[in-house]
């Protein structure tokens, strides 16, 4: 099977609205102590909260760990890379 028509899979886990795991994910493309913008295998997901902190990132893997109060998620099915820019970390590493 073609790895272009494998399902996609993302998962998260929120713990106590204290800390997440996600998997899927194909990009960070922004960071801060209050908004983290994740590009997944199902579309933009954007977590807004406080005294947020990317802990863990394997790209490698797609896989995320934040931690901090999180107060919401919000997906999009607009892709990040719309305009053809790399993420922050594509941009450290290319």
């Amino acid at each position: 099977m073609e790895e272009k028509n494998m399902a996609k899979s993302h998962k998260l886990m929120i713990n106590n609205r204290q800390s997440g795991t996600f998997t899927g994910v194909v990009d960070v493309l922004s960071f801060d102590i209050s908004e983290i913008l994740l590009e997944t295998e199902m579309g933009m997901l954007h977590v807004k909260g406080r005294d947020l902190h990317v802990n863990r990132l394997n790209l490698e893997k797609g896989e995320v760990d934040i931690q901090g109060q999180i107060q919401s998620l919000d997906y999009s099915d607009v892709p990040g890379n719309v305009s053809g820019k790399k993420g922050m970390f594509g941009r450290l590493f290319s």
